[in-house]
């Protein structure tokens, strides 16, 4: 397991289990959520197993031990992120819904986002996620604009190569890169190879992946509500 990654409250980390050595974890007061880059397993929970195939999402609640598995022969690799001091479950919010523990990305819904962008979410209040978004964004060669989000963010390069620009600097990213991005920080990840590069999110509180902000304050799209005070 490497080192964790933090912004604000959110902590990402690389897992890896390897075959025939399973991996125990709790999540603590925090809640936790699963996503499997590579490999095949599953997720034991309060006696259920659940399998786990490459780009599935898991989500675990505050107070909860599970055990991840690998029959081998492959190493089965997930990127976890922890959300501490979630929210209290009791809390109204008509986007809560049913829990779902393992969700695969193939069957959720492409939506768009800013400058012909994509992205399909893996887990969020409707699937039981109380605290973030979890989702997999879909960013084409076409350059966003410069823009912000009033969350924190904490993202990791699946596949692709680009560059972010943030804080009058730039960074060149590919496959296995990490990022933190606090809210309201101006910033713009442009996809500077030849395919679609594509990256794995969560940010809180949770909302739409879709609500990005021009520097002014502008809603950079229909989805995005109006901010009360404009500008980052």
């Amino acid at each position: 397991m490497t080192p964790s990654l933090e912004v604000a409250n959110l902590e990402q980390a690389l897992l890896e289990c390897g075959p025939e050595r399973p991996l125990r974890r709790s999540t603590g007061a925090a809640e936790e959520v699963l996503f499997v880059l590579e490999g095949r397993g599953t997720l034991h929970l309060d006696g259920t197993a659940h399998e786990l195939e490459p780009e599935s999402g898991a989500y675990l609640a505050p107070g909860e031990e599970y055990e991840l598995r690998n029959p081998g022969p492959e190493m089965l690799a997930l990127v976890a992120v922890r959300i501490p001091e979630p929210d209290p479950p009791g809390q109204t919010d008509d986007r809560r819904g049913d829990r779902a523990v393992v969700r695969r990305l193939a069957d959720q819904e492409a939506h768009a986002a800013t400058t012909e962008r994509e992205f399909r979410i893996v887990a969020d209040p409707s699937t039981g996620l109380r605290s973030a978004t979890h989702f997999v964004g879909y960013i084409p060669t076409a350059r966003a604009p410069v823009h912000f989000h009033t969350y924190d963010e904490v993202i990791y390069v699946i596949d692709g190569e680009g560059v972010l620009h943030a804080g009058g600097g730039e960074r060149p990213l590919g496959p296995g890169a990490c990022i933190e991005l606090p809210a309201r920080t101006l910033h713009c990840l442009e996809n500077t190879g030849e395919d679609v590069m594509r990256v794995l999110a969560v940010f809180r509180p949770a909302g739409s992946p879709a609500a990005a902000y021009y520097p002014d304050g502008t809603p950079a799209h229909a989805d995005a509500p109006v901010l009360e005070t404009a500008g980052p």
